[in-house]
């Protein structure tokens, strides 16, 4: 190659988007494109940790096979023609989540011996990629078997056994932090269950507080008061909602003066109900300090999940109390505001009381 085309083509490669994947060893980008390097006949994934072709012996392919017919050959240390990592990482889990879904979940060492890994290395993966662990888990998706069968079953025993439990004891034992009720409480719907509500005006509109034995169960923010209960009565369908007394208003009170003023904080006990997941997003956003933002990739970062991204966004949606569980401190990672479920205005004054801005 003459040295004007070698230069040429060493410019081109520098000019292209994926030469700094390649520079990166971007695991991302592996399955998206190949390079072949001309002086050793071989074409790679761009996370091959081989040591980095000269740019004017580069050239890009859209896939391996593209690559072949131009007459390179596979790599031997990256392999490109077998599954990139991180899908052959993804297909182990979905066995994995699959195997959890039998009514007698494998142990951890039985689990990481089918899908081909040492079990240190399987329970890391796994909390990687779903943010909780094989048996928070297997019995995240019990309570969710429990909740479908109090639903389908003839009786609650029914239900439970249905659900994968193997002594009814053991339901009940964890039923509280499960379904935030007893199973025959939850079967009817919440029936007998008192929920102490009211709603008010604050700052950012209609607010509704709601009340169980447990603690708040519901701080929802909107426009319409009416729709608000609305929200209220679907979650609770066969609860009793009471008005609130003297005493409840007082704590309304606190409750909206928290709204104007989350720096102030809200020393009262939360009912929180969400799956095993949800409860660790949620626990983690009580962690950020007032004032402060983080990313929903940094948030997957700090519950040991970094991959689970849309995961952690679908626990923030799923937040129904506002400001107490602040979810209106994740940003896009461009530090854009979205996503809020009670609307982006209100989000921006939210995080503007905090700052002072």
């Amino acid at each position: 190659m003459t040295t004007a085309k070698t230069a040429d083509q060493a410019a081109a490669t520098l000019a292209d988007p994926r030469w700094a994947a390649v520079l990166a060893r971007d695991a991302a980008a592996d399955g998206q494109f190949v390079y072949s390097v001309r002086t050793t006949g071989v074409y790679c994934r761009p996370s091959c940790p081989s040591r980095r072709a000269r740019p004017e012996n580069v050239r890009f392919h859209a896939s391996g096979a593209a690559a072949e017919q131009a007459g390179f050959r596979p790599c031997q240390r990256c392999q490109p023609q077998q599954p990139a990592p991180a899908a052959q990482q993804a297909a182990r889990i979905a066995e994995a989540c699959r195997l959890l879904e039998s009514d007698e979940p494998p142990a951890l060492a039985e689990l990481a011996a089918r899908v081909g890994l040492s079990p240190w290395h399987f329970h890391r993966q796994f909390k990687q990629h779903t943010g909780v662990t094989p048996r928070a888990w297997a019995a995240a998706r019990r309570a969710e078997r429990l909740r479908d069968e109090l639903g389908r079953q003839a009786t609650v025993t029914e239900a439970i056994f249905a659900a994968g439990y193997n002594a009814s004891s053991r339901c009940y034992a964890e039923s509280d932090a499960v379904l935030g009720m007893r199973p025959s409480t939850w079967r009817a719907g919440g029936q007998g269950q008192q929920i102490r509500f009211a709603i008010g005006q604050c700052a950012l509109g209609a607010i509704l507080v709601a009340q169980s034995a447990r603690g708040l169960c519901a701080i929802l923010l909107g426009d319409d008061p009416g729709e608000l209960l609305a929200d209220l009565e679907r979650r609770f369908p066969n609860a009793e909602l009471l008005g609130g007394d003297a005493d409840f208003e007082r704590l309304v009170a606190q409750v909206v003066g928290f709204v104007e003023a989350p720096r102030l904080g809200l020393d009262l006990p939360l009912d929180l109900r969400g799956s095993a997941f949800q409860q660790r997003v949620w626990q983690a956003l009580r962690d950020i300090p007032p004032g402060s933002t983080v990313s929903y990739a940094e948030l997957a970062e700090r519950i040991g999940a970094p991959r689970a991204v849309r995961a952690v966004a679908g626990a923030c949606a799923a937040n129904a109390l506002a400001v107490a569980i602040p979810c209106h401190r994740v940003v896009r990672s461009d530090g854009g505001l979205s996503g809020y479920r009670w609307g982006v205005e209100r989000k921006r004054a939210l995080l503007e009381r905090e700052t002072g801005e």
